[in-house]
């Protein structure tokens, strides 16, 4: 089935270019020439505001690009540039062929570096609870949504960017307003946006592939950023920036390692900061930022995967445990989007990558995809040192808790982490991985720079050993007070082994 035509054109009031829509039932859509927010009414125009410039993120995305999802041809009409405290996310205006009831609005949007296609839908029984009732609820909580289990993953105040092209309904130019989001075990995310506080919209999605959607007429480019984007001088030395990874947030400046903010764009003041190198010997990138290498990371085949950012971890130990440091290299690919290359000297090489829904099961157990997981450590991780480019809003001695999970059965190499900070929670899963075939992919002439001396699982063997020597010490304390024929009451132990299982990190938000 070819796209559906056009149903309507009217001319700007504001300029007087030439407005179209594909659909007789969107309401609103944006000038392309003076970007005047545009509202239909009846066979009128009527110029409702100005949206704001959009922020050049470098998609793969752009209007009147196409493709299929089960049978339906669809074509990419608008857009939606969504921004809050940590960063920014598209929405990507979808519009189905119709059937007897006319074209279908869909919404294909970001999901941490992914991508989520998602359908509006009425929200079952009551009205959902208002959006003050939904910022108190905590992270995590579970709701039922329908007689369906939900788990609350993420909060924030949004506040509308710029707008592009063709939508089902007006924009909200001003102002902040609340989105929420659910997930479920089924892999979806439900989105509850609060723009119209009086009938907030629910939407529901499920994880996609570009590759999966068929997609054509994409923006030209290479599978690797290129310069030629974005540039200007570091806030700190005056040293050329040149920002080339998509939705980048936060760029540090290789030069004297100043970190800027530049999610609200690089036409004024510029948010920065200068950072030292306070990580454990200092150390620097053993894989170079730029490099590519491939890799199968979660997929069937081997992927190309390019490193664009680079940052140092540690714990945030009790008592007098020692403090553990590794290095997480931000990983990105055009159509998959964003993994984590992670290096501990403790548990060796490993990767990651976030997950669009979460697992059941809570406490110390919990089962995803058929496959059962272990607690292997909980434990609060501060960022010490950053390098590259990030597509969240990276901030020096930002913390997060992070909980990770270990897959049962003996030397089992699967992994998933659950990582919170402020407004949200985020699950990724991944393995352990040989520090050999990192070097090959990345073309690291001495394999000996990236082995490390312990088993990728040496964190719970490091967890019993400890364990062991407490109880040790403990029976032995007993012993010498037994002979001393001193009553002694109570004697017990606990603490945390401290750590993680290569501190995966999500970073970023939703969307």
């Amino acid at each position: 089935m070819s796209p559906a035509p056009r149903a309507y054109r009217a001319a700007c009031p504001n300029c007087g270019a030439p407005v179209e829509f594909a659909s007789a039932a969107s309401a609103s859509a944006v000038c392309g020439y003076c970007q005047s927010t545009l509202v239909r009414e009846g066979e009128a125009l009527r110029r409702i505001g100005v949206s704001g410039e959009l922020f050049d993120d470098h998609s793969p995305l752009q209007l009147g690009a196409s493709g299929r999802w089960q049978g339906v041809a669809f074509t990419l009409v608008g857009r939606l540039q969504q921004g809050y405290a940590g960063g920014s996310w598209n929405e990507w205006h979808a519009l189905f062929d119709g059937g007897a009831d006319g074209p279908r609005s869909a919404w294909l949007s970001e999901d941490n570096g992914a991508y989520v296609l998602a359908f509006d839908a009425a929200w079952p029984g009551d009205a959902p609870p208002d959006a003050a009732a939904a910022l108190r609820l905590p992270m995590g909580r579970l709701v039922f949504v329908d007689g369906r289990p939900w788990t609350l993953s993420s909060i924030v105040r949004a506040h509308l960017v710029a707008a592009q092209g063709e939508l089902p309904a007006p924009p909200r130019l001003q102002g902040e307003y609340v989105v929420a989001e659910l997930r479920n075990v089924q892999d979806e995310v439900g989105s509850l946006d609060y723009s119209d506080a009086a009938r907030p919209a629910w939407s529901i999605g499920r994880p996609v592939r570009l590759s999966e959607l068929a997609m054509s007429g994409l923006r030209e480019g290479a599978a690797e950023k290129t310069l030629g984007s974005r540039g200007f001088e570091c806030p700190g030395c005056g040293a050329a920036l040149t920002i080339t990874l998509a939705t980048t947030q936060a760029i540090a400046c290789p030069q004297c390692h100043t970190v800027t903010d530049v999610s609200k764009g690089v036409g004024g003041e510029l948010d920065h900061y200068a950072q030292n190198n306070v990580g454990e010997g200092g150390l620097m990138p053993l894989i170079p930022l730029g490099r590519t290498g491939t890799l199968a990371l979660g997929t069937e085949q081997a992927e190309p995967w390019q490193v664009v950012g680079y940052q140092e971890r540690c714990d945030l130990p009790e008592d007098d445990e020692p403090q553990v440091f590794w290095r997480e290299y931000l990983l990105y690919h055009r159509e998959l989007g964003f993994a984590f290359l992670v290096d501990s000297e403790e548990d060796g090489w490993s990767w990651v990558r976030p997950i669009t829904g979460t697992p059941s099961g809570s406490g110390r157990r919990v089962n995803w995809r058929g496959n059962a997981y272990e607690l292997g450590a909980s434990y609060r991780a501060k960022v010490t040192w950053v390098l590259g480019e990030f597509y969240w809003r990276v901030r020096r001695g930002e913390t997060a808790t992070v909980s990770d999970f270990v897959g049962v059965g003996k030397g089992s190499a699967s992994r998933l982490s659950r990582e919170e900070t402020a407004g949200e929670v985020v699950w990724s899963a991944g393995r352990t991985i040989e520090s050999d075939l990192v070097a090959k992919a990345f073309g690291i002439g001495d394999a000996s720079l990236l082995r490390r001396d312990v088993t990728p699982v040496s964190r719970e063997a490091v967890g019993k050993g400890r364990q062991i020597a407490l109880i040790i010490v403990i029976l032995l304390i007993m012993f010498a007070l037994e002979m001393c024929s001193e009553w002694v009451d109570g004697i017990g132990s606990g603490g945390s082994s401290g750590g993680s299982f290569g501190g995966f990190s999500t970073g970023g938000s939703h969307k």
